[in-house]
């Protein structure tokens, strides 16, 4: 119960954020959030599903993409064109599914990287939205919502400075229901047969469980949640292209890297993880390319003394563990 109310609190801090930070921790904050959504959802499907992904951004990208096009050609409000960003997402992951399921191990990685790739072309080929160059969103269609206005009554300042309190918040409420979501999917019972299928496939097979049902559901309801996302950080970024949409490096290589540093196959790893990458950041970006270097070797450093990450090794080191997925069977009663 303290564990939550902590969680509780540190929750409330972040939602105060847009009320007394500065615009800039706002935006920067916002970026943050966004990761840690995109890292929760791979943890699950790396994590705990064991598909391990390198193509996540195929759907950060397709996500995107359907927003814009609901508000530029369908002319829909941009938070609905978000959220068909994310049906839209979950379907085209049917085929996806359909042909990288056919794969294991590397073989799946490289096939869904080809896959984000192949999307990223097709994109680039869409001549009402930009091609290969990209587009804007009408400044209108995001400022002029009934939302940004009843929010500059309530808190002052500009049109932009709105925009950016309603994506933050619309950020943090994504990452509060993605985190809810994962506890209580993973310690369900469709939660508790993935991880048997994750430890050993052939005795969650043995006492009834499919494992390509649970890998399958877990792919969907991922794609879906990270396209999402997609339209949710190109709402804030305002212009989209191909190569920005579809970023490898952004959306999928630091993902990994959070998850990996934090603690893979374990919920709190993603938000120890992010914690981290974002101190990083702040602490040596103005390094330049050094910085992705030092970032690589920390990865490294982890991976080679820390295997189970930042949070794994601490419950390993400790076996306190504050928030267990497991259940525990009721202890017998001793005979008298």
């Amino acid at each position: 119960m303290r564990i939550f109310l902590i969680f509780l609190a540190f929750a409330l801090a972040l939602a105060l954020v847009p009320i007394l930070g500065s615009r800039a921790l706002v935006q920067d904050l916002f970026t943050v959030l966004c990761l840690l959504v995109l890292a929760l959802n791979w943890n699950l499907l790396a994590g705990f599903a064991g598909l391990v992904s390198v193509g996540q951004q195929a759907f950060v990208g397709i996500g995107a993409y359907a927003m814009f096009a609901c508000v530029i050609l369908l002319g829909l409000n941009p938070i609905l064109g978000m959220l068909v960003g994310g049906l839209v997402a979950m379907a085209l992951s049917v085929p996806v599914a359909f042909f990288a399921f056919r794969l294991h191990g590397a073989y799946f990685a490289i096939g869904t990287w080809a896959v984000a790739d192949i999307a990223r072309l097709s994109f680039s080929q869409w001549k009402a939205l930009g091609g290969g160059t990209g587009t804007a969103l009408p400044k209108e269609a995001v400022q002029e919502m009934a939302v940004i206005q009843i929010l500059r009554d309530l808190f002052g300042g500009s049109k932009a400075a709105a925009v950016d309190m309603l994506t933050y918040w619309l950020a943090l409420a994504l990452v509060l229901a993605v985190l809810a979501a994962s506890w209580i999917f993973l310690r369900s019972r469709l939660g508790l047969g993935l991880q048997a299928v994750r430890d050993n496939p052939v005795a969650a097979r043995a006492v009834g469980v499919d494992p390509t049902r649970l890998k399958a559901l877990v792919f969907l309801l991922t794609a879906f949640v990270t396209g999402i996302c997609g339209g949710l950080l190109f709402i804030q970024i305002g212009r989209i292209s191909p190569d920005a949409a579809f970023s490898l490096l952004d959306w999928t290589a630091f993902v990994i890297f959070i998850v990996v540093i934090g603690g893979i196959g374990t919920l709190p790893g993603p938000i120890i993880g992010v914690l981290v990458f974002y101190g990083l950041e702040r602490a040596l970006a103005d390094y330049g390319t050094l910085y992705l270097i030092l970032l690589g070797l920390i990865g490294i450093a982890i991976m080679l003394f820390a295997r189970r990450g930042l949070w794994g090794s601490f419950i390993q080191r400790t076996g306190f563990d504050p928030l267990p997925l497991g259940h525990r069977a009721p202890a017998r009663a001793t005979p008298e």
